[in-house]
């Protein structure tokens, strides 16, 4: 698993979207600014590392934030 020294900005970004409630990679590309295939990316890294769930296709909430 992921510790919070392997998080980069974009992934703690995306956990702080995260907090807030369920996130889409659209919502999050414009929210953060980042590309959206990033974006896609970052979320699979995080899903594989169960930090975060993908509950739909393409829907996404946190499971378990590394930096708690």
């Amino acid at each position: 698993m992921l510790d919070k020294d392997d998080l980069g900005p974009a992934d703690e970004t995306l956990l702080d979207l995260l907090h807030e409630g369920r996130i889409t990679a659209p919502y999050a590309a414009e929210k953060t600014g980042y590309n959206i295939q990033y974006i896609r990316d970052r979320l699979s890294r995080l899903v594989e590392h169960n930090i975060v769930t993908k509950i739909y296709e393409g829907l996404y909430e946190l499971e378990n934030d590394p930096r708690e």
